[in-house]
């Protein structure tokens, strides 16, 4: 048998981070190259600190900038990743938005902005870059989801109507890929010390009825993922498709 340690090895790969400027980005870029991969950090913001991270960890890294909720934006991403960092056997999908707002007064524009952001950007990263790893018979996406995949949440119905398309293009994906030689799988954060739950931590109510429910006792902090994230792009994960990894110390079990 191979030794454990081998297989979650993560030399010779090349990763695709996006969001990748601070949080749960951030920590995903640096967990990747700490397990041997080379990493394109992208972000909208500049990614030179987590870029700096990478090389630290003796692995190269590549800076992309894009605001994925543009259309074409993205399509100048991909052209530029395929000509400067080159294969990419690793993807992860993690840049995401959030506005909030009561549905009923909820703006379209609000409803657009997060919708391409957090689904379309998704479908359309894991379309091009998933067509040449089916290409090639191997391939690793991991996308991020949320507790918001599998409940409503409050005042935030178009994150909640994306988070919960993420969780079923995930499983669709792993449908198609599979058989073929790619593993699409996503993690499912729970409450996490990011700027998108900045407006909770600053809600006392909500942050007390919040950390009350979950069993670890503490919200989680970006380096939680480090581990789900080097396990979903590992060797290791080979025979887990179409599965949402949920890391939210204990709260759906609650």
């Amino acid at each position: 048998m191979e030794p454990v340690n081998d297989l979650f090895s993560l030399a010779g790969r090349r990763a695709l981070v996006t969001g990748a400027s601070r949080g749960l980005g951030r920590a995903m870029a640096e967990a990747l190259a700490a397990a041997g991969a080379d990493v394109a950090c992208v972000d909208r913001s500049g990614t030179d600190e987590t870029a700096a991270a990478v090389r630290s960890a003796g692995r190269s890294a590549c800076q992309f900038s894009a605001d994925l909720s543009d259309r074409s934006a993205i399509q100048r991403l991909v052209e530029q990743v395929d000509g400067e960092f080159g294969t990419i056997d690793i993807l992860v999908n993690n840049a995401g938005t959030i506005r909030r707002a009561p549905a009923a007064e909820y703006s379209l524009e609000d409803w657009d902005v997060v919708l391409r952001t957090n689904l379309d950007a998704v479908f359309l990263l894991c379309q091009h870059f998933g067509r040449q790893m089916v290409a090639r018979g191997r391939g690793k996406i991991i996308n991020i989801a949320s507790l918001l995949s599998f409940s409503g949440g409050i005042t935030i119905p178009a994150y909640t109507a994306s988070k919960s398309a993420v969780a079923g293009l995930t499983r669709a994906l792993a449908n198609e890929w599979a058989g073929r030689g790619v593993q699409v799988n996503a993690i499912a954060p729970g409450y996490f010390e990011t700027d998108n739950t900045r407006a909770l931590r600053d809600n006392p109510g909500r942050f007390a009825e919040i950390s009350a429910r979950i069993p670890a006792a503490r919200w989680g902090q970006p380096h939680d993922l480090a581990g789900p994230v080097v396990f979903l792009a590992s060797r290791a994960s080979d025979y887990v498709n179409g599965h949402i990894l949920v890391v939210d110390g204990g709260w759906m079990a609650r």
